[in-house]
């Protein structure tokens, strides 16, 4: 994580609405005179209910995000490539009714408990709780109505270089059938660098499990430009947490040496999910879990970078978590057409969500996911780009 130089220029808080964000020379929102830098707001429609949804813009250092209210999506993030040519790599939508109609998750935070609880049923403290079932038999992503399904209030931020946006809402006791009222706080920032920064915040006035992130498809070559499989990933991990095939973890641990899954050394996305490994059967290529060797850490630090060969991008991610699920564009059947208006296949964008493992609630071997009153849940992840 980078912090801004004691040079940077201190931009005014505030906000600025109605529109695309700025004007001038450079990306909107870049830090500049007359107030430039400030996150900007937009109407970007509204739901069946006449809530209305806003879109919000920031930039800086050369990254431009545009976020919405409705499920905290990252509805774009632009970046340049080897030449300086700006372009979304994230994959999404261009108008609210198909993210509320039928998303994959395109972009959205993902709570109360992000992946698959087994049988949506853990027991806390004695007491067994059930959740909805919208993965099969299993519940996913905090059910069929979580956090990405959500109105999220923004207020947004610049300060020290930076620009962001503050997510916050009041999950009520209940909700989804998770216990107790959860407070959440999630910033989105943008550095003076342009690195993305998530940090999450949470409490709770009783004993619940929660597990937060985002679920942002990348596509470095440019969102609509094809396969991700050629893309270059290297991550730090030795082990998986292999499932069934409902994809549940088994609790156990496989090494990733031999396999499909072995990333430690730079590879191809793709080079290896032809091969006949049950696992890569189970999830159609991969969908699974990795151990990160460095564990949980008080701060972010590197565990993986992804390389697309063509543009030369090139994304780093720092985080907290002891996990992250890679999944490779696998259902991505031809049924999105995505911001470009290009039809998404198979494989054409990843996922690297990090997080605390699957159905940890019902794993007493993997690290838990309990908050308890009085105690706050923090994680951080770091997403920084460049190009070469």
């Amino acid at each position: 994580m980078t912090t801004p130089g004691a040079a940077q220029a201190r931009d005014r808080a505030g906000v600025a609405s109605g529109g695309e964000a700025g004007a001038g020379a450079g990306i909107a929102g870049e830090a500049g005179p007359a107030g430039r830098g400030l996150p900007t707001r937009e109407g970007f429609g509204s739901l069946p209910d006449g809530t209305k949804v806003d879109r919000w813009t920031l930039a800086r250092g050369g990254t431009r995000l545009r976020v919405l209210s409705y499920g905290g999506i990252v509805q774009s993030l632009e970046i340049p490539d080897r030449h300086g040519r700006t372009a979304n790599v994230s994959l999404g939508f261009a108008d609210l009714a198909s993210y509320t109609e039928n998303s994959p998750f395109f972009g959205a935070l993902i709570g109360r408990y992000g992946n698959r609880i087994a049988e949506g049923r853990f027991t806390l403290d004695g007491k067994e709780y059930q959740l909805p079932l919208n993965d099969g038999e299993n519940s996913l992503h905090g059910g069929d109505r979580g956090f990405d399904k959500r109105v999220w209030d923004i207020e947004p931020f610049a300060r020290d270089g930076e620009a962001g946006l503050t997510l916050t809402r009041v999950s009520p006791d209940g909700e989804m059938g998770y216990p107790g009222e959860l407070t959440v706080r999630v910033d989105y920032i943008l550095t003076s660098r342009g690195d993305f920064r998530i940090v999450y915040e949470a409490t709770t006035d009783a004993p619940t499990v929660v597990n937060l992130t985002n679920h942002t498809y990348f596509n470095l070559g440019g969102e609509g430009t094809g396969t991700v499989l050629d893309h270059e990933l290297r991550l730090d991990a030795s082990r998986i947490t292999p499932v069934d095939a409902s994809l549940i973890p088994t609790g156990k641990l496989l090494p990733v040496a031999g396999t499909p899954f072995d990333f430690r050394r730079a590879k191809p996305i793709g080079r290896d999910l032809r091969e006949g490994h049950e696992q890569v059967l189970y999830g159609r290529g991969i969908d699974h879990n990795y151990v990160l060797d460095k564990g949980k850490t008080g701060r972010p630090r590197h565990a993986m970078t992804v390389t697309d060969p063509r543009s030369g991008r090139t994304m780093r991610i720092a985080t907290t978590e002891p996990g992250v699920q890679l999944y490779t564009g696998n259902f991505l059947d031809a049924t999105y057409a995505g911001t470009s208006g290009r039809v998404y296949r198979q494989g054409d964008g990843f996922c690297l969500e990090t997080q605390h493992f699957p159905d940890s609630p019902n794993q007493p071997s993997f690290p838990s996911t309990v908050l308890r009153p009085g105690e706050t849940y923090r994680s951080e992840t770091v997403h920084s780009f460049s190009a070469r």
